[in-house]
């Protein structure tokens, strides 16, 4: 897969639980969960901002695109 969710790492850069940061953004921790191990099909918009919103950061420090080799 071309898209590489890297939460977890800015999780554990800001020291922010699953459990915190699913309260704050409003969202289950079952499906927090499935979107930062990749397992997730898609993200909401509204859910992207939100997760930059509380974790200070830009799209692009959650998701990366690698070519498939």
């Amino acid at each position: 897969m071309g898209i590489r969710v890297k939460l977890d790492i800015v999780m554990a850069r800001r020291k922010i639980s699953l459990m915190e940061l699913s309260e704050r953004v409003g969202i289950t921790p079952a499906n927090l969960s499935i979107f930062k191990t990749g397992k997730g099909r898609a993200v909401r918009f509204s859910t992207l901002e939100a997760l930059c919103h509380e974790l200070h950061c830009q799209p692009g420090d959650i998701l990366e695109y690698t070519e498939d080799e």
